[in-house]
């Protein structure tokens, strides 16, 4: 959670300097702010972000695009970052390889903070996923490299790689 949006935060080029703690036993990240209470919520501050830094597109330009947006927001927050099983990582991956079918962001055509937020909440699992786990799930691949490449995401987080097998008929 503060870790992400640290890294949020140098993406959009804000200067930094924010407080940010965890509360509870899900450690939902807070953001102190200098007038009144703080922000609760991954969301929330991300969100809060984006304005901040006059990003809005990340949110998305229409109606239907900001609900998209939204939407892949609170599947992070709630499947992501509830799921912990092996079962729960599958339907995650295969829910969002049949999504990104025909997409090349999470909100189509655009790149929006719902990729941003899912490649950073998706990050440690792709690590850990075998050559034939990232062949299975392609969508989800193709998507993933995409957005780490994508300029000032990945930060110092490991490039995942994601190997293409080549056949070489002519040796020099």
């Amino acid at each position: 959670g503060a870790e992400e949006l640290e890294l949020l935060e140098r993406l959009l080029g804000l200067p930094g300097g924010n407080k940010y703690g965890v509360q509870g036993e899900r450690k939902v990240p807070v953001l102190q702010t200098n007038n009144g209470p703080g922000l609760t919520g991954l969301m929330t501050i991300a969100a809060h972000l984006v304005r901040q830094a006059r990003k809005d597109q990340l949110l998305g330009s229409t109606a239907e695009e900001k609900a998209v947006v939204q939407q892949w927001l609170e599947y992070r927050v709630t499947r992501v970052d509830g799921g912990s099983s092996k079962e729960d990582t599958r339907t995650i991956l295969k829910d969002l390889n049949m999504h990104l079918e025909d997409k090349v962001y999470l909100a189509g055509n655009v790149f929006t903070l719902a990729d941003i937020l899912m490649y950073y909440g998706l990050h440690h699992i792709m690590v850990d996923l075998t050559v034939q786990e990232k062949e299975k799930y392609l969508n989800v691949s193709r998507w993933f490299n995409h957005i780490q490449h994508y300029p000032g995401v990945r930060q110092h987080l490991s490039d995942v790689v994601f190997i293409k097998n080549r056949l070489y008929t002519n040796a020099h």
